[in-house]
């Protein structure tokens, strides 16, 4: 018994498994540890202090917090074998998201597939012990579940193949899965479902995990998410405005690289755990994490309409953006400019129209065009909507555009939603001279600020001041001095934007 606290885990099985998975990614075990080191050291010394996994994978989080209690608990509860019952029977809870996590959880934390044989560090009577998995169907509504929307095309499946119906968040009624509430929930939710769609297309769920959680009111909530919420997202506009505004989170880590969390995963965006604090409202400790080295700062996440995930970048966008009340945002077009798809097929003649990059200047038709903005008169600048495609790991310095992603278009010209159109003008010197200004690297550092995917729309452009564009050139050393940029600063924006074609192929 001994040896269940002191053994050195090398290998560790569990850090291995955590390298398996895309969207139900498995935890390391040196990342757990780090999350559950934001809870207050005293719960680990209570024996009434109740934990819940409910989306139990490898048994990774259980396994380390009974290892923390069984320390903890040594002068209240002195014998090894009562003090591991109790804590297994009265304070440690999980919900696995399949059977077969169900099986390895259970192997995790009572050191035997079934805790009621006598293998199982404590007995129960029962063969799952307290970490329970149950098979739940989808309930369909309109051919999508009501519950997480997965799409019933794809999930609809027999009984040999798994649901990913999970149970934590296919209820109205989360309270009842044991009947009592708990003091502390974490976990790593699984993050997105096929939504059915072209390639690769998903929709996030890992919200519904934090707001099933946060209905039961525990004292403490740790998760650890994909960053994309930051900036919003694909049905997570709601999620990111609450997240943002909550004042219980009171602590948040942040890595721009998945890799540096998850080795065998590749997400665009990085990753991030926090602390939900029920009683202790107040401003947040963000902390990131950029190749391993470590800054911290208390602020509110809700400074901004879009939160800015980099420390030290803070007081940079605060300096520039408190000058000024026109910003980008507000030039940029909105998404399909002309109404016309990505997929819009070239037509023989008609209207000059930029497709994608490989496609070129084509035609479309005229009465495809939609032109209700004003926008085909114009000189136009178009940029890709996604100008970092492959780029995963924000930690490395970003490039956006070039010359040879960009597109010029003359008045008459229009395009397709490849392409969002950055500014249109009245002529050739200001559309030139706004590429100037979009080309300098302060104003891509700013762009940065707000991209998390590789997708960058009119909302991105939200810290970018708004300028005049007759026949000026911008450049960055106009700029440093215009905004009063210090040499330290100069440094670090250098440092975050490249003009190399590091980005193009996320190398």
């Amino acid at each position: 018994m001994n040896n269940f606290n002191e053994r050195e885990y090398n290998p560790d099985i569990l850090t291995c498994l955590a390298n398996l998975s895309n969207d139900e990614v498995f935890t390391p075990p040196k990342i757990v540890n780090q999350m559950l080191d934001m809870l207050p050291d005293e719960i680990w010394h209570d024996s009434k202090v109740t934990f819940l996994d409910p989306v139990c994978k490898s048994g990774v989080f259980l396994r380390e917090i009974a290892k923390r209690l069984i320390e903890g608990l040594k002068e209240e509860i002195p014998d090894l074998q009562e003090r591991i019952d109790h804590i297994f029977h009265k304070q440690i809870y999980g919900i696995a998201i399949t059977e077969l996590t169900s099986l390895i959880s259970r192997r995790s934390l009572y050191c035997s597939k079934y805790p009621n044989s006598k293998y199982s560090l404590s007995r129960f009577e029962n063969i799952e012990g307290n970490i329970r998995y149950k098979r739940i169907e989808h309930q369909w509504k309109n051919d999508k579940c009501i519950f997480c929307g997965a799409p019933k095309s794809v999930y609809n499946r027999g009984k040999d193949l798994e649901t990913y119906a999970y149970e934590w968040i296919h209820t109205n009624e989360v309270e009842k899965i044991f009947n009592m509430r708990f003091d502390v929930i974490i976990g790593n939710p699984p993050y997105q479902l096929s939504d059915g769609g072209n390639g690769k297309s998903a929709t996030p769920i890992y919200q519904h995990f934090i707001e099933k959680a946060k209905k039961l009111k525990p004292r403490y909530l740790v998760m650890i998410i994909p960053s994309r919420w930051y900036t919003g997202g694909k049905k997570l506009k709601k999620f990111r405005q609450t997240m943002l505004s909550d004042k219980h989170i009171r602590k948040l880590v942040d890595y721009e690289n998945f890799k540096d969390v998850f080795p065998g995963v590749d997400l665009a965006g990085g990753v991030c755990y926090f602390l939900w604090d029920r009683d202790n409202p107040g401003i947040c400790e963000i902390t990131n994490f950029n190749k391993d080295e470590p800054s911290i700062m208390n602020r509110f996440l809700d400074e901004y309409n879009i939160f800015i995930r980099q420390n030290y970048a803070v007081n940079i966008v605060k300096k520039i953006t408190s000058r000024y009340q026109l910003f980008l945002n507000q030039r940029v077009s909105s998404r399909k400019p002309f109404g016309l798809p990505t997929n819009y097929i070239p037509q023989e003649s008609g209207i000059l129209c930029w497709f994608i990059q490989k496609i070129g200047l084509k035609y479309a038709l005229a009465k495809d065009v939609d032109d209700s903005k004003g926008y085909l008169s114009k000189w136009k600048l178009l940029v890709p909507k996604a100008p970092i495609a492959g780029q995963t790991d924000f930690s490395k310095p970003v490039r956006f555009y070039y010359d040879g992603n960009i597109r010029i278009a003359k008045p008459g010209e229009c395009c397709t939603e490849s392409w969002i159109i950055a500014g249109a003008f009245n002529s050739e010197e200001e559309v030139l001279s706004y590429k100037s200004y979009i080309f300098t690297k302060i104003v891509r550092f700013l762009l940065l600020q707000t991209v998390v995917s590789q997708d960058v729309t009119r909302k991105n452009y939200c810290f970018i001041p708004d300028l005049k564009y007759y026949t000026k050139k911008y450049s960055d050393e106009i700029l440093c001095k215009l905004w009063d940029i210090s040499k330290e600063e100069w440094i670090y924006i250098n440092s975050r934007i490249t003009d190399t074609g590091e980005n193009e192929n996320g190398k």
